[in-house]
């Protein structure tokens, strides 16, 4: 089994002014992919699921020797896959409807509360890693943070393990070209190009895994 570098789901610079063509090309094709072209030569040898969520989600299940590396570019590959799709050209759609409103306002309030906790849990996650949206097994939602290319789906690995909705990456790769050491004006401007129907749609599958668990 070998694992590919998905396609942007959009052209490099589809996301200006928030994120540059350049970084874009620069984190999909050499970060995302570097990930991918480790995470092949890590599972040589492996019986590897076909979805790599599957396979970060069971790490135990792979030989001590090859856990670390899968761990990190396997985390790598899942996260950045889910990150391209959270995202679309800057439009006028400010925010979530239907279903996963209201378990934003159950969970959190309203939605500019989960903002709030969200952009803090972002800007201070110390170092690189990531800002999670996700669904716990009981099927309520919760704001986390993870370190390198950790994801919620590691159980047993993480401090709060859950499937993950919505992620921003926070690496320094994935804004310093535009912004500098200024994390926080990439978290708040990232908040104009969130793709709230993939997120939707996100929830909804997590959803019913929640509810066959």
């Amino acid at each position: 089994m070998k694992y590919q570098l998905p396609d942007l789901p959009y052209p490099h610079d589809a996301l200006e002014p928030v994120i540059d063509a350049e970084t874009m090309r620069i984190h999909h094709e050499k970060h995302h992919g570097g990930y991918v072209k480790k995470l092949n030569k890590a599972i040589e040898g492996l019986a590897a699921p076909e979805d790599v969520r599957d396979l970060i989600a069971d790490l135990d299940a792979v030989p001590a020797e090859q856990r670390e590396a899968v761990r990190n570019n396997g985390g790598g590959h899942a996260n950045h896959s889910l990150f391209w799709n959270v995202m679309r050209p800057p439009s006028t759609r400010s925010g979530p409807g239907g279903e996963l409103e209201q378990a934003i306002g159950t969970a959190f309030g309203d939605v500019d509360k989960l903002r709030e906790l969200f952009t803090e849990t972002a800007k201070s996650r110390f170092g690189s890693g990531w800002a999670w949206l996700c669904v716990h097994e009981n099927g309520e939602l919760f704001v986390c943070s993870t370190p390198n290319q950790d994801s919620p789906l590691m159980q047993g690995y993480v401090e709060r393990p859950g499937i993950p909705i919505l992620g921003l990456d926070v690496w320094e790769h994935a804004y310093y070209l535009l912004y500098q050491n200024r994390r926080a004006d990439y978290v708040n401007a990232w908040w104009d190009i969130i793709n709230w129907e993939h997120v939707a749609e996100f929830y909804a599958a997590a959803q019913l895994v929640a509810a066959a668990q």
